[in-house]
């Protein structure tokens, strides 16, 4: 089988490209694919930043987040395209704090690297 990186791109406000990210990440866990890593990157480290305020009739992506950190899939977010966009690591959440090389690295070992954007 085969061992996937996926990265994302797009802010949280994009629900659809989260949620296509979320069903890929389904379908391969379920045919039996391995998802080494998921990488936040661009306007995709929003998604790392706790204090969304989310009206109880909207799309929340922390539920999204949660099953996938869940399935005991790593969550990179890029340490420079964060800070460039004022997101602050946090060392409470399940967000990993890595570098492009530490992508670059899962990607070289990966049989196939995914983007969503």
């Amino acid at each position: 089988m085969a061992t996937f990186v996926l990265s994302l791109h797009t802010p949280a406000s994009d629900t659809c490209t989260l949620q296509s990210l979320h069903r890929f990440a389904q379908a391969a866990l379920q045919q039996g694919h391995h998802i080494a890593s998921i990488f936040l990157y661009q306007d995709g480290v929003y998604h790392a930043l706790n204090d969304f305020d989310i009206a109880s009739d909207e799309f929340n992506p922390k539920v999204i987040w949660q099953r996938l950190f869940d399935l005991n899939i790593p969550v990179h977010v890029c340490v420079t395209a964060a800070s460039k966009r004022g997101v602050v690591a946090n060392d409470s959440s399940q967000f990993i704090v890595s570098g492009l090389a530490e992508f670059a690295m899962d990607v070289a070992q990966a049989d196939r690297w995914v983007q969503f954007k």
